[in-house]
């Protein structure tokens, strides 16, 4: 069987997803995992899921190795949980290189150097755009993401939804909505809400 694994890192890459799954649809997945998550964070829910599904002789499938990991380490780790099951891994970014030959896993752990590569790269920039934008005084940070769908989380809090399916559904942190919750009660309750 074809278990298929596509990940964005924000919500705001839903086009990028969704491409990822057309892909992984024409390459045969008959599942797919899918999540929107830094691939920087160590916890991935839907790749343990994936990697929990896998069965002997079935193939896990990512479109590229940067949707799959970030770091040469995370790679090797990846690799070794599939084999343990009995399965493989496919990245067609390889083309027909076969990961389990001398050659195949080099050229694997290549990619893979050079995907965390420009991951660092990218990081660099941003922290020297940051700077710059902080000199001349235009920087103002991130936008604050979890505080703006506040009355959401109120909302589907008093519809009756869990704040581990809130935080899931609105893409923000099980903690934010907790943050939330509590200075809404406080402020029901005349309280000042502490931050």
């Amino acid at each position: 069987m074809k278990i298929g694994y596509a990940r964005t890192s924000t919500t705001e890459q839903q086009a990028g997803l969704d491409a990822q799954i057309r892909d992984l649809d024409a390459l045969g997945c008959e599942r797919i995992f899918q999540e929107q998550v830094s691939g920087a964070k160590a916890s991935r829910p839907q790749l343990a899921a994936a990697i929990a599904f896998l069965r002997e002789g079935d193939t896990l499938i990512a479109t590229k190795i940067d949707r799959l990991v970030r770091s040469v380490g995370n790679l090797c780790l990846v690799i070794e949980e599939v084999r343990s099951k009995g399965a493989e891994l496919l990245i067609p970014q390889l083309g027909s290189t076969d990961p389990r030959t001398p050659i195949g896993g080099l050229l694997v752990n290549v990619l893979g150097a050079i995907a965390e590569f420009e991951r660092q790269l990218m990081l660099e920039r941003q922290r020297e755009g940051i700077a710059a934008a902080k000199v001349a005084g235009k920087y103002r940070g991130r936008k604050p993401t979890a505080r703006a769908k506040g009355a959401e989380v109120r909302r589907l809090a008093g519809e009756g939804f869990s704040r581990v399916e809130i935080a899931r559904w609105l893409g923000i942190g099980e903690a934010s909505v907790y943050r939330i919750l509590r200075e809404a009660r406080r402020s029901a309750i005349g309280g000042s809400p502490i931050g």
